[in-house]
């Protein structure tokens, strides 16, 4: 799926680090690395950082789903963290579970080396 290039490079994922690495049909996938700044006082990559990684890849695979000249907005997002990350990469993906003609539900699972650190679910209003 093409991207639109304001979408490849929006100041706040370019700021947060995150990675698109693939789009698909309603699905896409995202990496984060850590950085020290993204550490909470425990040292663990914070719960904030998770969360909006979480909200952009479940938003882009809204985008990807009912296409980019079509906006959405996230009504509520749950999530549940697993485990904690001290350091290296998590990888997102997103998938649209329902696309209607004016919601969508969406889930996603942020990894690291294939073990799952937590589990989204959200409910996307197109707009």
């Amino acid at each position: 799926m093409e991207m639109p290039d304001s979408y490849k490079h929006s100041a706040f994922t370019a700021l947060l680090g995150c990675e698109l690495l693939s789009l698909g049909d309603g699905t896409a996938e995202l990496r984060l690395g850590m950085r020290e700044e993204l550490r909470n006082r425990g040292g663990k990559l914070h719960g904030g950082a998770i969360f909006t990684l979480v909200d952009v890849a479940m938003g882009l695979a809204c985008s990807a789903s009912h296409g980019f000249d079509e906006h959405s907005v996230t009504l509520e997002c749950k999530i549940n963290y697993l485990r904690g990350v001290a350091e290296g990469d998590v990888l997102c993906r997103a998938r649209v579970l329902h696309a209607g003609r004016r919601t969508l539900m969406v889930e996603a699972e942020v990894l690291q080396g294939g073990k799952l650190v937590a589990k989204a679910t959200g409910t996307f209003a197109r707009v």
